[in-house]
């Protein structure tokens, strides 16, 4: 079986772990905590970094840090992981769902500020699928009106936009570091940002809301701290990040030659004028109703091959629809792609001749 992902743990890893290990510094309290952070802030250009348990963790913090007006509106893409709209549920606010464009898989910029009212606090910007938002015209209008920008970089760990690194724009960013993800600590998160104030707030968030005195609260927080371990990990993924986009960008580029002739299909654009992709996944989308999403990816699964679906649109969610949310919504693009779209082995561990397998079985499948 070729897994949609698989991590490559070849650096330092073990060594870090087995120092972790004999030391007894495995809890949260452990030096790897601070050392992952400060080369995190360092690489992103940020000036602080908060450590966390998982990708939803830090989204969590990152919205409760800003302290925005409760009922207040968050405008965000609907075609993204369900962690973005529920965040801002659980803080008291509303999501506001924006489409996105049906090639780049990223929120349709420029109808951000139509869903901009008197109500607005926020907007929510997600990369998506190796390409970046066009950020610039999203950081204009938000300062324009006033308004917070939460930037979820999970999936973008080392990708840049025009020069500068996904995660270091707007009041605040969020990492996840999931074991698909650039850099991988099995679990864990990360909240970035320059200003010492949603530093401080990030981290008492993390840490239960503790006040001076320890176990007197003033505020609710959560347990969403990241272990030694973790860090450890995360310290020597780090370490090697740029070797790892280089293979990342060499799966691309052999896949797109690979499936190029299949005229079925669209393949992931390679760059836009802001970025070159990174592939942090390889998507692949369907030109018309030929093919089922679901039978191609099951013939895949029979040739050993693993895949996943696209995301599916935020405000057609149940969850989201039963409790009133999104009501008489409609955005074509996202739940157009939902339908043709799904993404093929990608990870890091890769093997060339696993890429010309999976390449071999698509066409097999598909022409």
């Amino acid at each position: 079986m070729i897994p949609v992902n698989t991590p490559l743990l070849d650096g330092n890893e073990k060594r870090y772990l087995i120092e972790c290990i004999d030391s007894g510094w495995i809890s949260s309290e452990g030096p790897f905590v601070n050392q992952f952070e400060d080369q995190m802030a360092s690489y992103m250009g940020r000036e602080h970094a908060i450590a966390c348990a998982n990708g939803s963790a830090a989204l969590d913090i990152a919205i409760q840090a800003l302290s925005l007006p409760l009922g207040s509106e968050v405008i965000m893409p609907t075609f993204t992981i369900i962690s973005c709209a529920q965040s801002i549920i659980k803080n008291g606010l509303m999501p506001v769902a924006v489409d996105c464009d049906p090639r780049t898989f990223n929120v349709k910029v420029e109808d951000i500020a139509s869903k901009v009212t008197s109500k607005t606090s926020a907007i929510m910007v997600v990369h998506l699928y190796g390409l970046t938002v066009d950020i610039q015209p999203i950081l204009d209008l938000a300062k324009e009106r006033n308004l917070k920008v939460i930037e979820d970089a999970a999936q973008m760990i080392g990708q840049e936009y025009r020069g500068k690194k996904c995660g270091s724009f707007g009041d605040i960013s969020t990492f996840s570091f999931y074991p698909n993800k650039l850099i991988t600590t099995g679990e864990g998160g990360m909240v970035l940002t320059n200003d010492i104030i949603l530093d401080e707030r990030a981290r008492k968030i993390r840490n239960l809301c503790f006040g001076q005195e320890r176990f007197i609260h003033d505020e609710i927080g959560y347990n969403y701290r990241m272990t030694n371990l973790q860090a450890a990990v995360g310290v020597a993924q780090l370490e090697k990040i740029e070797r790892t986009i280089t293979r990342k960008r060499e799966i691309g580029r052999l896949y797109n030659e690979a499936l190029s002739d299949i005229a079925s299909i669209h393949l992931p654009i390679p760059k836009t004028e802001y970025c070159e992709n990174i592939y942090w996944v390889y998507p692949i989308l369907l030109k018309d109703d030929e093919y089922r999403v679901s039978d191609i990816m099951n013939m895949l699964q029979s040739k050993g091959i693993g895949t996943r679906p696209f995301f599916y649109p935020m405000h057609q969610q149940p969850v989201f629809n039963e409790m009133g949310l999104f009501k008489a919504v409609s955005l074509p693009n996202s739940e157009a792609i939902y339908k043709k779209g799904f993404y093929i082995p990608s990870g890091i561990a890769l093997q060339n001749e696993e890429i010309e397998y999976v390449s071999d079985a698509i066409r097999e499948v598909l022409l």
